[in-house]
């Protein structure tokens, strides 16, 4: 065994981007049983969602988070082992499926992650997204207000008065409102930065089917993912160094 099986960022950078088993890892880094067994370790001690704190933090650092504009979306996955934090998909004919939140700054880099059923509407994770943060955002005031940007799904009233106490301006779309800017020529939500977040992370091939029935192990390679994506947008560190 080489010492490359105790640096997670380097180990499990391979199975989260191209979908492989633990099992399927080269035999020079672990035994399969050993790679499964380190992998419980990082994941009961959260090693994988502090790399993607550690990553925000450099990012914070280096000037590259935009706190101005934060956008919040869904995006399903199918979870055909079933498991914790998996529900009947109302949009895949109900079969098993998870679905995960994200928020996102104003360039899109993933600022906040949870995991729920995919029956579980939107609306319910706007709280739980604010409170876990891993970096938490300066203080609004005039000259630097912080927006939040979101679809007709949060249009609630429970949720204008949520963002309101958390010193967000609304930019919640009403039902029917958004049909009729789309008709506006050039006109492109900005909320989009965080739908194409979901497409990165739909790109690491490990996560676009759930097969762990353990939460905890998904949102570890959900973690990973954003760990990735966060550590790509710092100008002054080689990726490289953190993941091999």
């Amino acid at each position: 065994m080489t010492t490359n099986c105790f640096k997670p960022s380097s180990t499990y950078s391979e199975p989260v981007s191209n979908g492989k088993h633990c099992q399927a890892l080269p035999r020079q880094l672990a035994a399969h049983s050993t790679a499964h067994d380190r992998y419980q370790e990082w994941v009961g001690a959260g090693v994988f969602g502090e790399l993607w704190h550690l990553g925000l933090m450099q990012n914070q650092v280096e000037g590259n988070l935009d706190w101005e504009w934060q956008c919040i979306d869904s995006a399903s996955s199918k979870a055909p082992l079933g498991g914790q934090a998996v529900g009947p998909n109302p949009t895949d004919r109900g079969k098993g499926g998870t679905k995960r939140h994200i928020l996102t700054q104003a360039h899109g880099l993933p600022i906040a992650l949870t995991v729920t059923g995919a029956n579980v509407h939107d609306k319910k994770q706007v709280e739980p997204l604010l409170d876990s943060m891993p970096l938490l955002p300066p203080l609004p005031d005039e000259e630097n207000p912080q927006h939040f940007c979101a679809d007709k799904g949060y249009d609630y009233n429970d949720i204008r008065s949520m963002i309101v106490l958390f010193l967000y301006q609304d930019h919640i779309k009403a039902r029917g409102e958004e049909k009729k800017e789309l008709k506006t020529p050039g006109y492109r939500a900005r909320r989009w930065v965080c739908e194409r977040t979901h497409s990165w992370m739909n790109r690491f091939r490990r996560i676009l089917i759930r097969w762990e029935k353990k939460v905890d192990n998904y949102l570890a390679f959900l973690h990973l993912a954003c760990a990735h994506i966060v550590w790509k947008n710092c100008t002054l560190t080689d990726p490289s160094q953190v993941f091999g």
